[in-house]
């Protein structure tokens, strides 16, 4: 795995963003500047403290971002999906490692090309911006779910996956439970636990493992508060 990880970084180097225009994600400036590369499950896509050169815009798939604490366990800070732009940092490094979920592509796209355009198209300047703050707004949002309670937390993580979702009703989860575990800073068991006890009292209705129909999202909003 760590062969194939340092080849795709490699690759991304020898082929930076070439900036064509590929269409598949014609959401504002940044779709139309990426080349598009494909990466399998469980690879590092950037690693914490490496140059943040590129930023990256998910077209298909998910990846995840994390950091290993001192004592060894992982800490997700980040879910990113279908449409999601990651690798915005406020300084010249990332502060975190990146790896895919799943089979995914993504578009890769150089930052200083990305700056240098910004700098004389006010729209992509402004899309920057967003950027910036909304993954401010995502830190400071997961920070206040760390002091929730179990149950609480699940039920959060669930509603902030609906509303990315564009079939609120039903989703399918792309991520493990020991992911959510570590996203949510709570043991596997405790979310499988809670995942059962949300539907034995109707709220949800568990399909799968990862497909999950929602009963009762009013209550799930009153018990996240």
């Amino acid at each position: 795995m760590l062969t194939t990880a340092v080849a795709v970084k490699s690759s991304i180097h020898t082929h930076p963003s070439a900036a064509v225009r590929t269409g598949l994600l014609p959401n504002g400036p940044l779709g139309l500047m990426g080349a598009p590369m494909r990466f399998a499950r469980n690879i590092e896509i950037y690693g914490e403290d490496e140059p943040a050169e590129y930023l990256y815009q998910v077209v298909s798939g998910a990846v995840r971002s994390y950091r290993m604490l001192d004592d060894g366990r992982r800490q997700i800070g980040a879910f990113y999906l279908s449409g999601d732009v990651f690798g915005v940092e406020p300084g010249d490094v990332h502060l975190a490692s990146v790896e895919t979920i799943c089979d995914a592509q993504v578009l890769v796209i150089k930052r200083s090309a990305v700056m240098a355009r910004a700098e004389h198209e006010r729209d992509l300047a402004k899309q920057l911006w967003t950027l910036t703050v909304r993954e401010l707004q995502r830190v400071q949002e997961h920070s206040l779910v760390l002091i929730k309670s179990a149950e609480e937390r699940v039920a959060g993580f669930l509603l902030e996956m609906a509303g990315r979702n564009s079939c609120a009703g039903t989703i399918e989860l792309p991520m493990s439970r020991q992911d959510i575990a570590d996203y949510l800073g709570l043991t596997i068991e405790t979310v499988s636990r809670t995942f059962t006890q949300l539907a034995q009292s109707g709220k949800i209705s568990l399909e799968s493992s990862r497909r999950i129909v929602f009963r009762n999202k009013a209550a799930l909003k009153r018990l996240n508060g």
